[in-house]
């Protein structure tokens, strides 16, 4: 026995509309997930720009060269000789004039070269200070290199850092502020 189908059907497939009726119609896509992705990269956007911005307006202070006289390891002053103070004109302004090296030293165990930061914030604002130190021989050849790092300096404070290089280095060397950054915190 042979089934028999209505004309214009065969099998199980898709049934056409009958009498002038509409097919369904599909439902549409959503558009949820690029409104979405395009919020959130929307958002990015803005935080970048505000980042730019509070930058710009905090007015960094980016130093270039300091002109601080180097120190020599085992140079530094005894207690009982009395400390030169320098007039403030000679001091170098900016962040630059914020940072003293008070000791310089090689370690004797490990060979590690190790300057002593004093910062001290001249501004009006609480700072972030980034110091960079180099360690030189006596004709001035550059054995190693440090940096020193202090955060929320308040205005007026002073705070003590070590910039301490892990490149091994023999003999006497000089320690010397190469640069000074400051920022407002």
């Amino acid at each position: 026995m042979s089934q028999q189908y209505p004309q214009g059907q065969q099998g199980w497939g898709p049934q056409q509309p009958q009498w002038g009726g509409q097919q369904p119609q599909q439902p549409k896509k959503s558009s949820a997930g690029k409104i979405v992705g395009l919020g959130c990269l929307g958002v990015v956007g803005l935080l970048v720009v505000v980042g730019v911005v509070g930058v710009v307006a905090s007015g960094g202070d980016d130093g270039d060269k300091a002109s601080s006289k180097p120190v020599t390891a085992g140079s530094e002053p005894s207690a009982a000789a009395p400390k030169e103070e320098a007039p403030e004109a000679a001091a170098p302004k900016g962040a630059e004039g914020d940072v003293k090296i008070t000791g310089c030293e090689v370690n004797s165990t490990t060979g590690w070269p190790k300057a002593d930061v004093l910062i001290t914030n001249r501004s009006s604002k609480t700072s972030n200070y980034i110091v960079s130190v180099e360690f030189v021989d006596a004709s001035g050849k550059r054995l190693a290199d440090a940096m020193a790092a202090s955060n929320n300096v308040a205005a007026g404070q002073e705070v003590e850092e070590d910039a301490q290089s892990l490149d091994k280095v023999s003999g006497k060397v000089s320690c010397k502020v190469t640069k000074v950054t400051r920022y407002a915190s």
